[in-house]
């Protein structure tokens, strides 16, 4: 806000709650305060000629954004943003101790939004109605002049026939479906047609199994499981109970209206290159797999496919990837964490103390805030309310962040029923807690907060008993990729600590730690520097060795799953000096030199051991000194010594005959009975 001129409009809103004018010009820099009583009706005049002008407009009000939008479209159209101070900190028991959280609020208000990618679908309103009796024919009658309508009946019994067959009305069970609005594929048992010489009663043709069809939208009123899920996420896909003639009617009203094309967010930006999910069809992490609620992701050979007409935006996929392949868009992880660097900085500059920083997303957040500050205590003086897409987006680079820029706690607000798993962010939570609580911050500083009673959100929120946080905050400005900014939250967090340590032990599946190896048995096969994605396992050129850089090993398990000794295994733990740290040579032998020319090749042990196991025992190497020689060669050597001998590959000895189940049975007969 410093670098531009930007002008604030707060309001009383008629004096019911307090405002610090002085607090916020001087929080606020580089802007001018403009305060009023009721500017959306007596004074909007003043609003008026502020829109006149082309410099910027934060409004400290959402009720009435449609009243300021209209009136600043009609004039020089400025750039205007709306922060809600009211409900977030003016209607509140604390409101007059709320001025440095309205300065915090506003000037992260004032941080620029982020340009959103879309995906579209396109729908021709061909609708399947899945249901059990006559309930989806009535409802079909409703949308048949609006929609193309096909209805599927599951088991029908005593259905009368149509007088006139104006759509069509089939006998059929879902036994799979997949896609999305505009492109759903589902497969059928038992399908048959109607027999049009039907009299009392509708009967079917001989019924099938492994029927396909096609449409665009489906509607579920049968009342069995979901064909999908998370099936309330998937779009296209409307369900109701068969019981509820009020939710069949607002089933039906919202398929009327999915014809034409339609925009969702692209939530999650993936870059397939980073992703570690399998080399060489040996899978190595699946986080992003097992947590995803919608099923929108797929292996795809070396990595995953994210369908972003699936993706419903839970944002877990982003929080837990170890690699930063997905990234979250809506918004970007360094992008919420400006935010959050805002807000805090704000709030510190305005006096403000032990702030706690509360996520939320934008529907049931947002509810129980309004709720809260209408008919309760309102919101904490202390607590800054950060409103997400997804609680579920933010991961481990946000939480040290935030406790990095000076929070002394942050809690998540969740529904007491999710409206999808949030086992992602259980494992955030679990991570952050023993980095917090092993830098000194204490325990219990990051929690989740469950539940749809505003009462109970109010309570949680007064009992909680923020630490100190940290007395020196960091400023450190994040930019680039998730792995990134979340290497840089966590040294600025180690800097900013009250008690730094060089280690900390971490929870199972942590996406840092270190890779340990029995040394006696590795052989330097170095398969596992041909699996390692990031390159935190590699080999020297030179001289049989095996190197080990922390600070890149992101702890996906390939290098384990492929080794054939079995002889490593995985350390989590977040070791702060890592990133300085230069490879550690976890292995190093002599190399074997060619018995011909000199020439350094292989594992002196390796070749050791191999010629020790062949000589004399095995069939090609008895009696055959030279053929043993061979393997003490290098590969230009090996050619060269096989021609000038004229190796012959048939002349070893006769291999022994292959012994057969005779072989066996006869000695059976022959060996003497005891």
């Amino acid at each position: 806000m410093a670098d531009q001129k930007r002008h604030i409009v707060v309001c009383s809103c008629e004096d019911t709650m307090p405002l610090d004018t002085e607090t916020l010009r001087r929080s606020c820099r580089g802007a001018e305060v403009t305060s009023g009583r009721q500017l959306c009706r007596a004074e909007l005049d003043r609003f008026r000629k502020l829109a006149a002008g082309s410099d910027p407009i934060t409004v400290a009000c959402t009720q009435e954004s449609p009243v300021f939008s209209e009136i600043a479209a009609e004039a020089a159209d400025p750039e205007i943003t709306f922060v809600n101070i009211r409900e977030t900190a003016g209607w509140s028991g604390q409101a007059a101790r709320a001025a440095p959280k309205m300065a915090a609020l506003l000037a992260a208000g004032a941080e620029p939004a982020p340009d959103i990618p879309f995906v579209s679908f396109t729908s021709e309103g061909i609708v399947l109605i899945y249901g059990r009796d006559e309930k989806a024919i009535e409802i079909a009658d409703l949308l048949k002049d609006h929609l193309d309508v096909t209805v599927m009946i599951s088991q029908p019994a005593n259905l009368p026939p149509r007088r006139v067959t104006d759509f069509p009305v089939v006998q059929g069970t879902i036994r799979s479906a997949k896609g999305y609005l505009g492109k759903f594929e589902i497969n059928v048992d038992d399908y048959a047609q109607p027999v049009p010489s039907s009299r009392a009663t509708l009967s079917f043709g001989a019924p099938r199994n492994a029927a396909t069809s096609h449409c665009d939208i489906i509607l579920d009123l049968s009342g069995g499981a979901p064909l999908f899920p998370a099936s309330d996420l998937r779009e296209g896909y409307l369900r109701a109970d068969p019981g509820d003639p009020a939710a069949i009617l607002r089933t039906a009203l919202k398929a009327r209206d999915l014809t034409g094309t339609f925009d969702k967010p692209r939530y999650i930006d993936f870059k397939d290159d980073l992703c570690a999910h399998s080399r060489s069809r040996i899978v190595g992490c699946r986080r992003c797999l097992d947590l995803c609620p919608a099923g929108a992701i797929e292996p795809a050979g070396n990595y995953v496919a994210i369908d972003p007409h699936i993706c419903a935006g839970c944002g877990q996929c982003a929080a837990v990837c170890p690699t930063g392949a997905a990234g979250y868009a809506l918004p970007t992880a360094d992008t919420l964490m400006r935010r959050i660097r805002t807000l805090l900085a704000a709030y510190r500059d305005a006096g403000g103390s032990k702030p706690v920083v509360l996520f939320h997303d934008e529907t049931h957040g947002i509810e129980m805030i309004d709720a809260l500050a209408r008919y309760g205590e309102g919101l904490p003086a202390n607590v800054l309310p950060v409103a997400v897409n997804e609680v579920t987006q933010v991961g481990l680079e946000t939480v040290a962040a935030s406790f990095a820029y000076g929070a002394s706690a942050v809690r998540f607000l969740l529904r007491a029923r999710p409206r999808h798993d949030v086992t992602g962010l259980r494992r955030t939570i679990d991570l952050a807690e023993p980095v917090l609580s092993g830098l000194g911050f204490g325990t219990g500083r990051v929690a989740a907060i469950e539940t749809d009673d505003p009462d109970v959100f109010g309570e949680s929120l007064t009992a909680i008993e923020p630490g100190e946080g940290t007395r020196r905050p960091a400023s450190f400005l994040p930019v680039g990729g998730k792995r990134d900014v979340q290497r840089l939250a966590l040294r600025e967090l180690h800097r900013a600590a009250p008690a730094p340590v060089d280690a900390i032990a971490l929870p199972a599946g942590a996406p840092f730690g270190a890779v340990e190896i029995n040394v006696e048995g590795c052989t330097l096969c170095l398969a596992c520097v041909s699996a390692c994605p990031t390159g935190a396992l590699s080999a020297d050129p030179e001289r049989p060795m095996l190197k080990f850089s922390e600070d890149a090993c992101v702890q996906c398990g390939l290098c384990m799953a492929t080794c054939p000794e079995r002889v490593i295994s995985l350390k989590p733990q977040l070791d702060f000096r890592a990133a300085t740290a230069s490879a550690r040579v976890m292995k190093e032998e002599e190399p074997f030199h060619c018995i011909s020319c000199g020439k350094a090749f292989g594992v002196k042990s390796t070749i050791e051991r191999v010629t020790a196991k062949l000589e004399g025992k095995h069939w090609m190497f008895k009696g055959q000194a030279k053929r043993l020689e061979v393997l003490k060669m290098c590969e230009d050597c090996r050619v060269v010594a096989m021609t000038e001998d004229s190796f012959d590959p048939y002349g070893a000895p006769e291999r022994p005959a292959p012994r057969t189940t005779e072989d066996y049975l006869r000695e059976r007969e022959d060996k003497p009975q005891s």
